[in-house]
């Protein structure tokens, strides 16, 4: 990788630097550099490398490792302060004035129906964007920013978008109808509305949607436990910022898109932590938030030195990732697996390249990834490939899923994991957008399957029972749950991480119960 051109700063404030880093007064230098475009790279220094996931979870390891943190398709939502939220006890309160851990009202979908549910704000930051001012037919108005989104009629939607090009997304027009009940119904809610469906005879239709003059505003938001609230009487999204990011200031869509934190020597201190007569030997899993092969590992090279640190403590670990650049560490991952449990996982979702390209843009292809697998596997280490997710009416006939598992098998994989396709909330729209423009036919289809986060239960047996038999004809076996390395091999864990490293969580009626049982009561699931 040619890094030749990089502009580097060492003022922690300068260009814009994170405000959080500031904070932490770790920050050694910003990069940036043309192989990756309109992206910049905090090095910083960090404090601790072992992240110990908390005791509720349900997550088969107890332990990981994140070099690298951040995301590139989130998205910016904001609203102007003086928006009033709809409380807990029935009041409203400017969302200038909201803090983390008030009570508020959120709606979550319950069977059939979405109601309004009691939630608590996690987050609450302030930032600044140009506003758009949003008028409804009963006279409810709301300053947003573009990239802010409303519930309508029609699904989620943000105040400005475009139907082509690189703006391509669901917005808002004056054919929408926002859901809630506007700012006239605000009177009658002070009475409790916990569990009752989001019905109403408001006049919530838009009538304009208009770009405010000036320049930027002031504008906040919040992360709530729903994922939504209600402002100004209609239901808003929220900011899905991650925890681990909050407290680094990541509270806008450019810094969350945009900002890729190096913690440079990750390896020095993880090697520290691990000499600590404390420390366990517990096993380690990396690649539950962010892919340590993502591309900047080709210029940071911080996997060999985990590498090293955790064969050297003796303490057991696993990898999954996308990255075909976990190649150049096979032979330091085959020398760590002969004093030290060692397990390796491919995620390979998709095997028709048409769709591939589509959806998975920033990706090693299939081809490149199978050779990865192979490669780990002449090495004499096993590595598993998870199968995931399988899309309905795409991926899930009988051909592709046989040509797949003949695939795997031919590249030597020791065994496979898959599930199903799920939808959470904040992602549902992007990918119906992708299916409309890609596969159109399919629309209906889809939109009456996933009424739910979750394809439906018949369709996940269904599918278990397609895949069970093919894979027992290319003589693969199911995945297992690994207590000793962190469970990368484990049919429960069901992680697929993006070009990016979101993580993913799908889980599939073909799972053990109990492990599934586990696996969903910790799952943060999205799509890609």
């Amino acid at each position: 990788m040619r890094w030749s051109g990089q502009q580097v700063n060492t003022e922690q404030e300068q260009d814009g630097a994170l405000p959080g880093l500031a904070k932490l007064n770790n920050l050694v230098r910003t990069v940036r550099t043309p192989e990756f475009d309109g992206i910049t790279f905090y090095e910083v220094l960090a404090k601790s490398a072992l992240n110990h996931v908390p005791g509720p979870s349900a997550m088969p390891f107890g332990w990981t490792i994140n070099p690298y943190r951040g995301c590139t398709h989130s998205c910016v939502y904001c609203l102007s302060g003086d928006t009033f939220v709809l409380m807990g006890d029935g009041n409203q309160k400017p969302l200038q004035d909201v803090r983390v851990g008030d009570e508020i009202y959120g709606t979550e979908v319950r069977g059939s129906h979405r109601r309004y549910v009691k939630t608590t704000v996690l987050a609450h930051w302030k930032t600044s964007k140009p506003g758009y001012l949003i008028t409804l037919a009963d006279g409810t108005e709301l300053v947003a920013s573009g990239d802010h989104r409303f519930l309508s009629d029609r699904g989620w939607k943000h105040v400005t978008g475009a139907m082509s090009g690189p703006d391509t997304r669901p917005y808002l027009t004056t054919n929408n109808k926002l859901m809630g009940f506007g700012t006239t119904g605000l009177g009658g809610v002070t009475l409790s509305i916990d569990g009752a469906a989001v019905k109403s005879d408001a006049r919530l239709q838009i009538v304009s949607i208009v770009p405010l003059r000036g320049g930027p505003i002031d504008m906040y938001d919040i992360t709530t436990g729903t994922g939504d609230f209600i402002a100004n009487g209609v239901i808003s999204h929220n900011c899905f910022a991650r925890s681990t990011h909050r407290y680094l200031d990541l509270d806008t869509g450019k810094d969350f898109d945009s900002q890729i934190i190096v913690k440079v020597n990750v390896a020095e201190v993880l090697a520290k932590e691990l000499a600590k007569p404390s420390w366990e030997h517990h096993p380690v899993a990396l690649g539950t938030n962010t892919d340590p092969y993502q591309r900047a590992e080709g210029r940071y090279r911080l996997m060999p030195g985990i590498i090293a640190a955790l064969a050297e403590s003796g303490t057991p670990f696993s990898i999954l990732t996308k990255g075909t650049m976990l190649r150049r560490d096979i032979p330091l991952l085959a020398e760590a697996s002969e004093r030290v449990p060692v397990d390796v996982a491919m995620s390979i979702a998709i095997f028709d390249d048409r769709i591939q390209q589509s959806i998975e843009p920033g990706t090693p292809t299939p081809t490149a990834r199978l050779a990865t697998v192979t490669a780990v596997r002449d090495a004499g280490m096993d590595c598993s490939v998870f199968m995931m997710p399988i899309l309905p009416f795409l991926t899930d006939t009988t051909a592709h899923l046989d040509e797949a598992l003949r695939q795997i098998k031919a590249a030597g994989a020791t065994s496979v994991l898959y599930t199903a396709l799920h939808l959470r909330a904040d992602v549902k729209d992007w990918y119906m957008l992708w299916l409309d423009r890609e596969f159109p036919e399919l629309g209906s289809k889809y939109r009456a399957m996933y009424r739910t986060a979750y394809a439906p239960k018949d369709y996940r047996s269904w599918l278990a029972a397609r895949m069970k038999p093919l894979i027992h004809k290319h003589g693969l076996q199911r995945g297992r749950e690994d207590p000793a390395t962190g469970g990368v091999r484990s049919a429960a864990l069901g992680l697929l991480r993006t070009a990016d490293g979101e993580r993913a969580s799908l889980i599939a009626e073909e799972l053990p119960p109990s492990m599934a049982a586990r696996a969903m009561q910790g799952a943060q699931p999205t799509l890609f």
